[in-house]
């Protein structure tokens, strides 16, 4: 008996090795022999043998057809190094089956920050070269940081469409996913820097700084602040003063990473629309002549960028962003803008990305700010909620809906109270949805700018 049971072992030991797995038309199969033996037991007792040798015919058509399928030869994963979050990915996936495979199909398993909750599946097709199957997934990330894509799993049917052939293999591949730079590299804005700079030659600019330049005739239309009547004395005329338009001022992007932060807006954390608004103004920053740095924090600081002088300097700006993390707790803003305040040396404009849900949350921030004002010049962005006023928006057709309005409308009118607090105290505050943002940043900053208001 021990003999039979050591041959038996050797002849079909090997099946349980082989990675090959019953599909969906065998399970349909099978569910449908199920009333047939009902039947023949009920009709005639003495053949139940059948329903017992019919079942053992149909797992060897699964193992047979599982082994004329063949083996995968060669199996690869494609992926770019480097994407921008909210942008699109595309992961390829190659295979050489040999012939007889049919309908070949693949599953990903990769970070949940690449999208699609971690996994896809695709089906291959057929290539140029014979037995050659490819297929390609869309990602979306939807946060910065290091996405791996870790296991691939592959698997194609026998002619008969019953077994099929199933292997999978850990990957270490790794997409990077930086902030979305699409704003920089946008044709408006490329546009928009070009034309700023056409006719510019190796000159001193005239404006309103605060160094002097020239004396001019005063002419009808001219500010009368700018009248030297000291030299209009001595020369018995008016003349008005030219000053050397103000550049090399300090910009400090500053983040809140915190909890309200990390809420998602149109499918993105509000984080990572704030990042990429400040990386297109500091670009435009650093075309202008201006010195930019970034500066993150949670319950603590966490990063802190030297100012940037020129744009050979944006990468380690888009670097220092892409590093900034989500951090689900209450933000310091005590700590925070204190230690900023600390490394500032001379007067700058800090653009403040922030975002509060109610005036309580709300208080340690504001009075964080009016410390900070007294020095520098402040610019808070936050994002209109597009949330909050569908809900006020929306018809009151039943008492939830109602709750929800009345609650959401008490939400927004102490937001705004907010708000109205920071511009008493002379904080500059820019509220608008998350597709304006960038754009109303750049002219802020070019209004403050041409104010000279920084230095």
């Amino acid at each position: 008996m021990s003999r039979l049971r050591a041959l038996f072992a050797r002849l079909f030991g090997w099946l349980p090795a082989l990675p090959i797995v019953p599909t969906a038309r065998a399970a349909w199969a099978i569910a449908g022999l199920a009333p047939l033996a009902l039947l023949i037991a009920a009709a005639s007792p003495q053949a139940w043998v059948v329903a017992p040798a019919a079942a053992i015919a149909l797992v060897v058509l699964v193992v047979l057809d599982g082994l004329v399928a063949g083996r995968c030869e060669r199996r690869e994963v494609n992926a770019p190094a480097d994407t921008e979050v909210g942008r699109p990915c595309v992961v390829e996936v190659h295979a050489l089956l040999r012939q007889g495979a049919g309908r070949p199909e693949a599953a990903l398993e990769f970070d949940p920050r690449l999208g699609l909750a971690g996994r896809a599946e695709l089906r291959l097709v057929p290539g140029e070269q014979a037995g050659v199957f490819s297929g390609a997934v869309e990602l979306l990330p939807e946060r910065r940081g290091t996405g791996g894509v870790t296991r691939l799993w592959l698997r194609w049917t026998g002619p008969l469409g019953l077994g099929a052939r199933q292997v999978s293999q850990p990957l270490e591949t790794e997409i990077r996913i930086w902030p979305d730079l699409s704003p920089v590299r946008s044709k408006e804005l490329q546009t928009f820097l070009r034309d700023e700079r056409t006719g510019l030659i190796a000159r001193r600019i005239r404006g309103e700084g605060t160094q002097f330049e020239a004396l001019s005739e005063y002419e009808p239309g001219m500010d009368r602040r700018r009248i030297d009547w000291k030299a209009s004395a001595r020369h018995n005329h008016l003349y008005a003063r030219e000053n050397e338009s103000e550049r090399n001022n300090q910009i400090v992007f500053a983040f809140d990473c915190g909890q309200a932060m990390c809420e998602p807006v149109d499918g993105l954390p509000r984080i990572d629309r704030a990042v990429s608004a400040a990386l297109t103004c500091a670009y435009v920053a650093l075309k202008g002549g201006d010195r930019t740095a970034l500066f993150g924090f949670a319950r603590s600081p966490r990063v802190m960028t030297p100012f940037v002088n020129d744009t050979r300097g944006f990468p380690r700006l888009q670097a220092a962003a892409a590093s900034l993390d989500y951090e689900p707790v209450e933000p310091n803003f005590t700590l925070a803008l204190a230690t900023l305040t600390a490394k500032l040396q001379r007067r700058s404009l800090v653009v403040l990305f922030s975002d509060f849900t109610d005036p309580t949350a709300a208080e340690l921030m504001v009075e964080s700010i009016s410390r900070l004002v007294k020095k520098h010049l402040v610019l808070f962005v936050t994002f209109a909620d597009s949330e909050l006023e569908s809900f006020i928006e929306e018809e009151p057709g039943d008492i939830a809906t109602l709750a929800r309005s009345v609650t959401a409308d008490t939400l927004a009118r102490q937001r705004s109270l907010v708000l109205q607090r920071l511009r008493r105290m002379g904080v500059d505050v820019i509220e608008a949805p998350w597709e304006a943002i960038t754009f109303d940043l750049i002219d802020r900053y070019w209004a403050i700018r041409n104010s000279e208001a920084i230095g």
